[in-house]
């Protein structure tokens, strides 16, 4: 196993109240494994993968948990060898690349210093090895690019170099949070066929964050499906399509735009009623679901093993 997640609580604490933000995760990753996590947005998707990476913001703590990467638990792992890890063996993609790249910095100038810290490079080497990991992500003219500011480049020219920086290390695990949101839906198709030949050539392993099912649909071998803080249904990603058993699940298959409906000028959207609210006993979906029972409120729901690899936290199987 290359990543184990398990029972994972991470909470905000402000003034008067206590955010739940993360409230009981588990979820495995194989070697060259991908894995989509999917959810709207809220549910605890990117404080789960910063947990991962051990970069939960203020106020925000890791209650309780255990995190194994390597049969290491990564969440007692001391800060300096912590630091090794993060962007060798584990790199994250953020979701806005505008944010993650520093403004002040050539882009060639925040790829080096991945290749100068982790490897000891000295500054000519690590711009050589810069060149070759933009020409590896497509991007023309890398030897003139790499001189360039983020803000002079197009949304997926930055996103591509956030893929490079995180994969410059050739990582054994790539966590990418919602890389291609921001982006037009040509861009988006090129990025994560980028993505996929990327994994193959350098045998890692993906956790794929995403809101949108189409999109996980195309990358992710498994799909994992979070609300309110909590995996909900987990299985392979043709079996969720065809056999989803979770109602949050088949409200959000029931969202997607379906090409033969276009046309249809009297056909709308399936939205799932409500919102997402914290609640102190029952189903978190319970308030929003079409299929409840009274036991839906009162009690959290046990965990029902529909098959091998098919998982399921609903009352409307026991």
């Amino acid at each position: 196993m290359l990543l184990e997640v398990s029972d994972l609580y991470v909470w905000f604490y402000k003034k008067r109240e206590i955010i739940k933000a993360v409230n009981g995760v588990f979820f495995s990753l194989l070697p060259k494994e991908t894995l989509g996590l999917v959810g709207e947005s809220g549910c605890g998707k990117s404080i789960t993968a910063l947990s991962i990476m051990r970069l939960v913001p203020a106020p925000g703590e890791i209650i309780k948990g255990k995190i194994y990467f390597l049969n290491k638990n990564i969440l007692e792992l001391p800060s300096k060898e912590m630091q090794k890890l993060r962007g060798r063996e584990i790199s994250m993609i953020f979701q806005d690349p505008m944010t993650a790249l520093n403004p002040v910095f050539t882009i060639g100038e925040q790829i080096e210093e991945v290749y100068r810290y982790h490897f000891g490079l000295s500054k000519k080497q690590a711009r050589e090895r810069s060149i070759e990991m933009l020409k590896k992500v497509g991007i023309p003219n890398a030897e003139d690019r790499i001189n360039a500011y983020p803000h002079q480049l197009s949304g997926g020219m930055r996103q591509r170099v956030m893929i490079a920086m995180a994969l410059a290390t050739h990582p054994k695990l790539l966590i990418a949070d919602e890389p291609t949101t921001a982006l037009d839906v040509t861009i988006q198709a090129q990025v994560l066929e980028l993505m996929l030949n990327l994994k193959k050539e350098m045998n890692m392993a993906i956790l794929f964050i995403s809101h949108d099912l189409t999109v996980v649909a195309q990358i992710a071998e498994r799909i994992a499906v979070m609300y309110a803080g909590k995996i909900v249904e987990m299985a392979e990603t043709v079996e969720i399509f065809r056999n989803p058993m979770h109602p949050y699940t088949e409200g959000l298959l029931e969202a997607i735009p379906r090409i033969e409906h276009v046309f249809e000028e009297k056909h709308r959207l399936k939205a799932i009623n409500g919102e997402m609210v914290p609640i102190s006993t029952g189903c978190a979906f319970a308030p929003r679901c079409g299929k409840k029972r009274s036991i839906c409120l009162k009690q959290l729901p046990p965990l029902k093993k529909v098959s091998s690899n098919h998982w399921v936290y609903c009352w409307l199987y026991e």
